[in-house]
């Protein structure tokens, strides 16, 4: 088949555009960053550029328009009025949609998620200030739903990454909270070190997100966001405690084998799938 090819949106403010990129490199897709500009301007002449030839679009973490109007508000709007109707081709195609952090925040204001009964035009959640009211800057652990059908998940049963934020509350109904639940939208919950849900306590839960959410995705799996930036590990390096893991490693007689870091499993799962998609 033709390479696996992403589209990670940059420009404006959004700054995790290398690291999602590189990760998605290491993970074996052919990556594009692209100025959400160029995107959004007439595609017409420029086929490169065209969102259909595309397979993974990655709205990425940073503070698209600095959160002027709200966390991720202007740039959902500048994707709604200018290529809303080719975004839900995108998804009707049965390709992937990824939201991390701030692009997690732009996906609920698109209303691309929970989209509930496959409605992608309606805004059901809400990610809002942190309990804390400050931006956060930490590690956390995530307890990954078995049951969930998000794609990106697959054979992840526990992950720890990194959280920066300051906006990262999750918010819904009761009602709407119910049926993410009820149908395994919840695909990540903030947890301890023991790979239990953390319960709403801190720094477990680093934001005061509503039963622990850091991340849910639509019915069907392909389109996923969370609060929580996988790629940010993309080297074991990336880790804070790297040198004590290699230093009992090294007491044991053993060395560290696999220098990725855990993230890349995320956006491989991503690849992965893709290429059994449109196998020959």
């Amino acid at each position: 088949m033709s390479p696996v090819k992403a589209l990670v949106l940059t420009g404006y403010g959004l700054n995790c555009d290398y690291e999602t990129d590189y990760a998605l490199k290491l993970a074996g897709a052919v990556s594009h960053r692209v100025h959400i500009n160029e995107l959004i301007s007439d595609q017409g002449s420029n086929p490169h550029l065209d969102l259909s030839t595309f397979h993974i679009l990655v709205f990425g973490g940073g503070f698209a328009w600095a959160d002027d109007h709200g966390a991720g508000v202007v740039l959902a709007s500048k994707i709604r009025f200018n290529i809303g109707e080719q975004v839900n081709r995108f998804i009707q195609d049965g390709k992937l949609v990824i939201g991390i952090c701030n692009g997690f925040q732009s996906l609920v204001n698109l209303g691309l998620l929970p989209g509930f009964e496959e409605n992608y035009q309606e805004r059901r959640v809400a990610l809002t200030y942190n309990d804390s009211g400050n931006f956060i800057n930490t590690w956390v652990n995530l307890k990954i739903n078995p049951k969930t059908p998000c794609i990106f998940t697959k054979d992840i049963s526990h992950i720890e990454l990194p959280v920066r934020h300051g906006e990262g509350k999750f918010y819904a109904s009761t009602e709407d909270i119910k049926s993410l639940f009820e149908n395994n939208q919840v695909v990540a919950q903030y947890a301890n070190a023991d790979g239990d849900r953390a319960n709403g306590k801190w720094p477990e839960n680093p934001n005061g997100s509503l039963e622990d959410i850091a991340g849910i995705c639509d019915p069907t799996g392909r389109i996923f966001g969370l609060m929580p930036h996988p790629e940010a590990f993309n080297h074991f390096t990336n880790h804070p405690n790297w040198t004590e893991k290699k230093r009992i490693l090294e007491k044991e007689g053993k060395s560290i084998k696999n220098q990725e870091g855990d993230g890349i499993r995320i956006f491989r799962n991503a690849v992965e799938y893709i290429r059994e998609r449109y196998k020959a």
